[in-house]
């Protein structure tokens, strides 16, 4: 079984980041071709990037550095649940990539975007752009979640049968690359 990570993006208090995160990560569960582990940001809890050196050389001196480098390393494929601020990737997503280098080279990441009218696509556009600088793979097939606020009731999101249709159809083929990649690492 491939190991698969489901990273919640947002760090805020009342973000919609969460329920749609453990409604993904529930979904990716029941998958065969993956075992999964849900990483949220909020409780990793990276400052903004202070190592001294660059990530490319490996060489991390802090402690919360080295245990995201190791929740990392260990997985074979990322799906990334993520909003849209400002027409763009949240901070600490991006910061969380910027911590590391090695650690993603030849992993697949798929995408589950949520927000307004345009359901975090425009992160996702911006993030396609940041991952492939570090060799991983973005796959093509996603989750889009438009003005998501309306399917998350008491803190748990409802899912749609078309939801449901692009997270298997993600993990299909997410699935396939991490297969393929693999054989890079």
């Amino acid at each position: 079984m491939h190991k698969l990570h489901v990273v919640i993006a947002s760090t805020r208090p009342g973000r919609v980041g969460l329920p749609v995160g453990k409604w993904f990560h529930e979904a990716a569960r029941g998958h065969a071709a993956f075992e999964t582990r849900l990483v949220d940001l909020a409780e990793v809890n990276l400052p903004l990037f202070d190592e001294p050196k660059h990530p490319r050389f490996g060489e991390y001196e802090r402690p919360h550095t080295r245990a995201w480098s190791a929740i990392v390393s260990e997985a074979d494929a990322f799906v990334f649940v993520t909003p849209e601020y400002n027409y763009s990737a949240p901070p600490s997503l991006l910061n969380a990539i910027d911590f590391l280098h090695g650690e993603w080279r030849y992993k697949p990441v798929g995408f589950v975007s949520y927000g307004g009218p345009a359901g975090g696509t425009r992160s996702v556009q911006m993030l396609k752009q940041t991952v492939t600088s570090l060799k991983m793979m973005p796959i093509p097939e996603a989750v889009m979640l438009p003005l998501v606020a309306k399917q998350v009731e008491d803190g748990v999101f409802r899912a749609t049968d078309a939801n449901q249709s692009a997270a298997a159809a993600m993990l299909d083929e997410l699935a396939r690359w991490t297969a393929a990649l693999k054989t890079l690492r």
